[in-house]
């Protein structure tokens, strides 16, 4: 799991360069980081952007949301034990537990600090946010159904090939975020910079896991 003490916020400034002197003076860009899945780019020093300090009903929807998003990659990591005969399915879905747990936890202070529902994970259903559709990545209970009933091998490839969905749709949620113009507050673009950045590479070692069964 990455700590979030080595996350970087995604508005601070790496690097500043002087662009030259003008008659009116000096003419100053920096390099301003992207957002996930963005690229950085050059700013004049006057136009960085500032962290806001306040949160959003955007944010607020986001920890809601990936806390019923994480409590189901650990109903997928719950059936990891008896089902595969893989040795390294068990450390990796481990990791994936680990990793889950600590951030729900994390998302569950995050909205009691700031007097907002958390929902429960013990009735989870994977909803979005109140329309009733599953969230970006989730999987439908027949697939759930399929990983359950799933032996083996081929339990070990459903197993790689659906939670690889599912963190494809975490990566979905935190675009979504900022589209919503949230992830404004320090604290709330930290962790979803670490969702993103953590979630990025499970899925690249997924893959690689997945193409040498």
């Amino acid at each position: 799991m990455i700590s979030l003490r080595l996350i970087v916020p995604s508005l601070v400034i790496v690097t500043a360069l002087l662009t030259g002197c003008t008659a009116e003076g000096s003419s100053v860009t920096v390099v301003q980081p992207g957002r996930p899945g963005e690229i950085g780019k050059m700013v004049p020093l006057d136009q960085v952007r500032q962290p806001d300090t306040g949160y959003t009903e955007a944010d607020v929807r986001f920890m809601q949301g990936m806390i019923r998003h994480h409590a189901q990659a650990l109903e997928m990591t719950s059936l990891v034990a008896g089902r595969t005969e893989n040795a390294g399915l068990p450390r990796f879905a481990k990791r994936v537990e680990i990793s889950q747990r600590d951030e729900i936890d994390l998302m569950g202070r995050w909205l009691r600090d700031r007097m907002e529902q958390v929902p429960s994970v013990d009735n989870a259903e994977g909803h979005g946010h109140g329309g009733g559709d599953l969230m970006p990545g989730m999987l439908t209970e027949a697939q759930l159904a399929e990983l359950r009933d799933a032996k083996g091998e081929r339990f070990d490839r459903l197993f790689y090939e659906y939670m690889i969905q599912h963190h494809t749709g975490a990566l979905e949620m935190v675009k979504r975020l900022y589209a919503d113009k949230g992830g404004m507050e320090p604290e709330i673009d930290q962790f979803a910079t670490h969702v993103d950045s953590d979630q990025r590479i499970e899925i690249a070692r997924m893959r690689q896991l997945l193409a040498a069964l």
